[in-house]
């Protein structure tokens, strides 16, 4: 890929706290942007124990659902924060999680697996966002999940332009939803979360 393109690695909550130091130390030389999630979302208020013996940016936060729960990881030294606006509050609470990071010098990158409402919303409040640095999408990525461009009028608004997607200026948070679609999507809507086992049978991380 060269050297003009940034690697970010999602452990993704799969690595004890001492293998998480393993693999970063292992990982560092290939100078990530940064390392998402390395211990289970519950465990940090210990991830002083990896960011204060690397140099590696470290993400949380898709699983953290209040102001506390970042302020414990940024206490701990987290660098980059990623609210998911569905789970921690909405635009009102990220931009506070938003503001809390700037306090810390932490960037602001928002977590949106999810489709394009979700990611207008994100990309309103990385607009005032002082300290952003990224946004997540994953439109049309996962299969077996409708085409959710189709729920809009126009997809215009969401049209990245040499990598970024432009200012959402129209009314309310920029996008025109069609109300049949969704409403269609919603009837045929199947999708769950894919539940993962080790070769032994127990249940893991996905």
């Amino acid at each position: 890929m060269g050297d003009d393109v940034d690697l970010m690695l999602d452990l993704h909550g799969r690595a004890t706290l001492p293998q998480a130091r393993i693999l970063i130390e292992a990982l560092a030389p290939l100078k990530p942007l940064f390392i998402e999630e390395p211990v289970r979302p519950e465990l940090v208020g210990r991830l002083d124990r990896i960011t204060s013996t690397s140099t590696v940016p470290i993400a949380m936060g898709e699983r953290l659902y209040a102001r506390h729960e970042f302020l414990q990881a940024l206490e701990a030294g987290a660098a980059v924060v990623q609210p998911d606006l569905s789970h921690a509050g909405g635009i009102t609470e990220a931009r506070r999680i938003a503001d809390l990071a700037e306090m810390f010098d932490a960037a602001f990158a928002p977590h949106c697996p999810l489709g394009p409402v979700t990611l207008a919303s994100s990309l309103q409040v990385d607009a005032v966002a002082p300290t952003f640095l990224i946004q997540e999408q994953s439109i049309d990525i996962h299969a077996g999940r409708s085409d959710a461009l189709s729920w809009l009028v126009d997809t215009t608004p969401l049209r990245p332009v040499d990598g970024s997607v432009p200012l959402l200026t129209g009314p309310g948070l920029g996008l025109e939803i069609d109300e049949a679609a969704v409403r269609q999507a919603a009837r045929d809507h199947r999708f769950r979360s894919p539940i993962w086992h080790r070769s032994d049978g127990s249940f893991t991380e996905w």
